[in-house]
């Protein structure tokens, strides 16, 4: 089992590409840098973690997509071609809402 060491956020421009077909790929920006380290406290990575929530390696990714590479864009060349930027609904675990608070 690995542990995570630190967390950074990604600055603009950085994407993760993801085949989703032998033909197709798709891209997402990546939203954060964990370090990853092995229990033991050897063989460290990084990895970024995309706007859905994947990552390398992770158990619960898109049935059937593979990771390709992570690669960057300056934010005044604009994204990738394949790059997709999904709408809050279609987010696999939606963080916390603001509720408005009832009046007492």
């Amino acid at each position: 089992m690995k542990r995570i060491i630190e967390i950074v956020p990604a600055r603009p421009g950085w994407y993760a590409r993801w085949q989703v077909t032998p033909q197709a790929t798709r891209c997402y920006p990546v939203t954060l840098w964990a370090l990853l380290e092995e229990a033991d406290g050897t063989g460290r990575e990084v990895v970024g973690v995309d706007c859905v929530g994947q990552w390398p390696g992770a158990d619960d990714n898109e049935a059937g997509v593979s990771f390709v590479r992570y690669l960057f864009h300056t934010p005044d060349s604009g994204a990738p071609e394949d790059a997709e930027s999904p709408m809050v609904g279609e987010l696999r675990e939606p963080g916390p809402r603001l509720q408005p608070v009832p009046a007492a």
